[in-house]
């Protein structure tokens, strides 16, 4: 459950489509059409909210080529495409818009995810930790709803109408472990360029890094990180592949464009893998099936 398009393939991309390689059904509930996003492309540049406000729509078009280089062929808005805007970051006009995610109903948005957890009926269900992994409106948003969604399908007297109930065996939210974050500085200060995140300070300011004691799962994927690739080329209106962004992939490669770490917050931990940190190596380590 992500908050905006391009979201899922920059956290899951190379799990996601691992687990269509492996058989294993994959379905994606995104929140927003992300609308205030940043366009990129200059000759697309009109598309934007202060423009023709038309970005959402074309968004839709990228998510659709993302899921297809992912081979994700389940892939739904919350409440239908356009139900809930992109509440752009923290303290901007946006996050007061009519529809903006952030200021949604909660009750309404989390039956709307019940539904699709009681149809899909997913033993593994992945979002951001509760701070939305750096703290825009929609990913803090993504999380409460996707949490709340997971108790009250188990709930069998709650929105019976919505499905019978079920449990999700376990819950992950995504996670970036500082070593990797260390690891592509030092690779990028090897070939002589700047971090993208030294604006920033020192380490500790990331937003995203966090903690390697708290990360419980790597999941290798490096066989499918040319479909990351292609799925984070096809959001073009706000990837630059090439750029500072994805300094860290392009300067440790696969290695960070196919390896997607997550913590386990619901659930019980399965086998640890073979790396030295005894991490699990599968989201359903442990899992029956």
């Amino acid at each position: 459950m992500h908050a905006h398009p391009d979201d899922e393939t920059i956290n899951n991309g190379a799990t996601m489509a691992a687990c269509v390689a492996a058989g294993v059904e994959v379905t994606l509930l995104t929140c927003t059409l992300g609308e205030e996003g940043e366009v990129l492309v200059p000759e697309l540049a009109q598309l934007a909210a202060d423009q023709a406000d038309q970005l959402g729509g074309y968004r839709i078009g990228e998510l659709a080529a993302a899921m297809d280089a992912l081979g994700v062929t389940d892939w739904r808005f919350l409440g239908g495409a356009g139900r809930y805007r992109d509440s752009g970051m923290m303290g901007t006009p946006p996050n007061d818009a009519p529809r903006a995610f952030w200021r949604a109903d909660l009750t309404e948005a989390v039956d709307a995810a019940v539904a699709v957890v009681r149809e899909v009926r997913p033993q593994v269900l992945v979002t951001y930790d509760e701070n939305g992994g750096y703290g825009h409106p929609d990913h803090i948003q993504a999380h409460r709803v996707a949490m709340a969604a997971v108790d009250a399908a188990a709930d069998p007297a709650h929105r019976p109408d919505l499905g019978p109930a079920w449990t999700v065996a376990k819950v992950y939210w995504n996670a970036m472990p500082r070593s990797v974050v260390e690891r592509g500085i030092a690779a990028m200060a090897a070939l002589g360029e700047a971090s993208p995140f030294e604006a920033l300070g020192d380490l500790d300011e990331v937003p995203f890094a966090v903690s390697d004691d708290v990360v419980t799962t790597e999941v290798d994927a490096s066989a499918h990180a040319a479909r990351k690739d292609a799925a984070m080329r096809a959001h073009r209106t706000q990837m630059t592949v090439d750029g500072p962004f994805f300094a860290l992939s392009n300067n440790l490669g696969q290695q960070v464009l196919g390896t997607e770490h997550y913590r386990l917050v619901r659930g019980v931990r399965g086998p640890a893998g073979p790396g030295p940190q005894g991490w699990e190596d599968d989201l359903f380590a442990g899992l029956p099936g």
